[in-house]
């Protein structure tokens, strides 16, 4: 996790950035339709979990539906921001749960329900990590793919 303090230095608003507990929210969300997908072999689940996933990937986190759901109704309820992160991390761990999905929905909507299982399992496993304990594997691969690539420089 990519920690943002609550406010910057040179002001007092916030900065932008996720509340922790939303992703944790919308993985708890996630764990939940892809234990179904599983137990029901339905490609069309894991498709429309993968059209979740994009939207978070492309459109933002505040955009996607669990995002929406826990801004709306869950994070009233649950007091003040104590903690936020930078969004380019979970947004590239929903890039990451949309692949597996894709490959999830394709194996079962194609005929090869191993391959729509395996992906979808792995897909479950990295949910219910980040569900259970705050550890975000897409979050961590984005760190490992930054510090890979070479800094871009400020001047040419």
């Amino acid at each position: 996790m990519v920690s943002v303090p609550e406010t910057s230095p040179t002001t007092s608003t916030p900065p932008r950035g996720v509340d922790v507990r939303g992703p944790r929210f919308g993985a708890w969300v996630t764990s939940v339709v892809l234990v179904v997908a599983l137990l029901t072999a339905s490609g069309l689940l894991v498709a429309l979990q993968a059209v979740v996933f994009a939207v978070g990937a492309f459109a933002g986190l505040r955009y996607a539906p669990y995002g929406v759901v826990f801004r709306l109704f869950v994070a009233p309820r649950l007091g003040p921001v104590r903690e936020r992160e930078a969004e380019a991390p979970p947004r590239f761990a929903q890039l990451v749960g949309l692949l597996f999905a894709a490959v999830g929905a394709a194996g079962y909507l194609l005929g090869t329900p191993a391959l729509g299982a395996v992906a979808t399992g792995l897909a479950l496993v990295a949910a219910l990590l980040n569900a259970a304990t705050g550890f975000c594997l897409g979050c961590e691969l984005y760190l490992l793919v930054r510090r890979a690539l070479p800094a871009r420089t400020l001047a040419r």
